[in-house]
């Protein structure tokens, strides 16, 4: 079984930066390709950018692309959330999830099989 355990969430204003982390123990991280994805008010799950078992290919959802970075130590089994510049649309519960299938990297939730509990992220205009 993979924990995971998340982060630096918080509120913050229009336009500043917050970084998230994600701790997972009980398995060997490298052997999980990693996804942030979040859950706004009133709205289904989406997904926010994922990162692949050594951390070279990693994917955005439109919304984020450019303004947030996705990266893994895989020494210190923590995955990373960098937001810049967030715009009260990104207020949402985040969640880090974990997918131990090998393969193309997926933006599906149903495809990963550890989740976090989820960390708070409020903007405010």
């Amino acid at each position: 079984q993979l924990q995971l355990v998340e982060s630096g969430g918080g509120l913050v204003q229009a336009g500043d930066s917050l970084r998230l982390s994600c701790a997972a123990a009980g398995r060997t991280f490298e052997g999980y390709a990693m996804g942030w994805f979040r859950r706004a008010p009133g709205k289904e799950r989406e997904f926010v950018a994922n990162i692949n078992r050594r951390g070279g290919t990693a994917y955005y959802a439109d919304s984020v692309k450019g303004r947030f970075t996705i990266s893994r130590d895989n020494a210190k089994n923590t995955l990373y959330l960098q937001m810049n510049d967030l715009k009260p649309e990104d207020t949402a519960v985040y969640y880090c999830a974990a997918d131990e299938t090998y393969g193309e990297l997926s933006s599906r939730d149903y495809e990963y099989d550890y989740w976090g509990q989820g960390t708070q992220v409020i903007v405010s205009s």
